[in-house]
C-alpha cells in the first residue's frame, strides 16, 4: 500500500507540468501553476488531516482520501476541460496528502516492531517515489502521458484494498 500511495504522489510531483502542456496544451507557465493548485491540495490535506483522523479514525480517512485522489486523477485522465483539470489536480493532491504518511504511521504502532516496519515502509515508499515516475515516462513515450496516467490510477486501486491496514493496533492491557 505504501509503495502504491508514494508512487501516486510521486508521479504526481514529476509529471503534472508536462502532462498540462501536452495534454491540455496550456503553457508552461500556467502548467506550473496548476501543478501549484496540486500542492495546495497536498498541504491542505496535512494540514486539516490530524484532528481529523483523531475524530474518524485512519482507515475512513484513508479510503476518503483514495477516493479524492482516484476522482481526480480519472478526472484530469479524461479530459473534459482545463477548469474540470485544475479542480481534479485540486482533488489529486488532497487524496495524495494522506496516504503515504499513514502508512508510516501505522507501521509504528506496535513498539516491538516499529522501528524494523517504518524503515521498511518508508524504503518501499521511497523507492517507489523514485523509480515510479520513470517508468511512467518509459509508459508515457508509447501511449501519451495521459494514458500512462492510468497505471497510476490502478496504483490508487490497489492501494485503496489493502486501506483496513491502517487500523490502530489494539493493545492488550
Amino acid at each position: 500500500m505504501a509503495l502504491c500511495l508514494a508512487f501516486v504522489e510521486g508521479s504526481a510531483n514529476d509529471w503534472i507540468p508536462l502532462a498540462m502542456v501536452d495534454g491540455y496544451d496550456v503553457s508552461h507557465s500556467f502548467s506550473t501553476v496548476i501543478y501549484g493548485v496540486f500542492l495546495t491540495g497536498m498541504i491542505s490535506g496535512r494540514l486539516v488531516s490530524g484532528r481529523l483522523i483523531d475524530t474518524y479514525g485512519r482507515v475512513l480517512l484513508l479510503r476518503i482520501a483514495v477516493a479524492l485522489a482516484a476522482i481526480g486523477l480519472l478526472l484530469v485522465i479524461l479530459k473534459i476541460s482545463v477548469v474540470v483539470c485544475v479542480i481534479a489536480i485540486f482533488l489529486w493532491g488532497l487524496g495524495a496528502s494522506l496516504g503515504f504518511p499513514m502508512t508510516i504511521s501505522a507501521a509504528g504502532d506496535e513498539s516491538r516492531y516499529a522501528v524494523r516496519r517504518v524503515s521498511l515502509v518508508t524504503l518501499a515508499g521511497y523507492g517507489a517515489s523514485l523509480a515510479g515516475p520513470p517508468l511512467l515516462g518509459f509508459l508515457a513515450n508509447y501511449f501519451g502521458l495521459l494514458n500512462a496516467f492510468i497505471f497510476v490510477l490502478i496504483a490508487i486501486c490497489v492501494a485503496g484494498l489493502f486501506t483496513s491496514n491502517v487500523a490502530k493496533i489494539r493493545q492488550n492491557a
